[in-house]
């Protein structure tokens, strides 16, 4: 059959879809729940109509199965159907090399892309809401510790005092920012987020990075290899979560990954010359 290369690709396409959405639905309640087992009873149809075609069965990508529902229990419900929206949109390309031949693939075709845009409008997750709350405490915990422990290694030069130096600026940096949250979303006329449940974000997202950021210093005995693994931390992090936050928002992952690199090594590099004078200034030097 011509095309059949094609129809048996969409065939599995469709199969492994309907086993992702379905069980999405199950770790669901609610109107969240009807609308994924809906895609998923859609997915299944539409895997019928390619059966009629291609007169043959195909099994599910229980890999790709296993990655998406992976992606939902790491980053939440959102953000897996967002990726999961990105691979339509090239599905959606490839049907129509093969719409004029086979015309009952259009009614495919509109259900995909009517699909997507009703499901991420219609599903609501607390953590995407307060995505701007966790954004806050990552960016200002990257920048602003990063470069604190860029100034305490030429300063301190031992690894524990240097981590001790950044938990106890981290903390009391974590603290303060999610009170500044608390009194931010309080004062805020519109009253879009809860403001505990801000301050909570934003502290969690500050203490994490602390966290990941000082743990080499109590781990390597020199601090300029622990500062080493916490500036590539750093970048771990920012790649992470950048990704994520570009995804969610529909921008563009290159410009939001280079503009926080640029602003943590920035304020880094002040932090490093800091260090170095207050050494030679104050008359420590080892």
């Amino acid at each position: 059959m011509e095309y059949e290369e094609f129809l048996l690709k969409f065939q599995r396409e469709e199969i492994t879809e309907f086993y992702i959405y379905s069980k999405l639905a199950e770790k669901m309640q609610g109107k969240n729940k009807e609308i994924l087992q809906s895609i998923a009873n859609d997915e299944k149809r539409h895997y019928g109509i390619f059966k009629n075609l291609t007169k043959r069965e195909v099994k599910p990508d229980k890999w790709k199965i296993f990655w998406y529902i992976f992606l939902f229990k790491l980053f939440g419900l959102v953000f897996a159907l967002k990726v999961m929206e990105r691979g339509e949109r090239l599905a959606q390309s490839e049907y129509e090399k093969i719409v004029n031949r086979y015309p009952v693939i259009k009614n495919v075709l509109n259900d995909e892309e009517k699909h997507e845009l009703e499901l991420i409008e219609l599903i609501k997750e607390e953590r995407v809401g307060y995505i701007s709350s966790m954004v806050l405490g990552l960016n200002d915990a990257i920048v602003e510790l990063t470069g604190a422990l860029a100034g305490f290694t030429f300063a301190l030069r031992e690894s524990k005092l240097v981590g001790l130096a950044g938990l106890i600026t981290g903390v009391s940096a974590a603290l303060s920012m999610a009170v500044s949250e608390y009194l931010s979303e309080k004062s805020d006329v519109e009253h879009t987020k809860n403001p505990l449940k801000a301050a909570v974000y934003t502290g969690i997202a500050y203490i994490l990075v602390v966290i990941f950021l000082i743990l080499p210093f109590f781990l390597i005995s020199n601090p300029y290899i622990s500062l080493g693994v916490a500036v590539s931390t750093v970048v771990l992090i920012i790649a992470i979560f950048t990704y994520y936050v570009a995804v969610i928002k529909n921008e563009s992952y290159r410009k939001q990954f280079l503009e926080m690199l640029v602003l943590s090594f920035s304020v880094m590099v002040v932090s490093f010359i800091v260090g170095v004078i207050a050494r030679k200034v104050l008359g420590i030097e080892a």
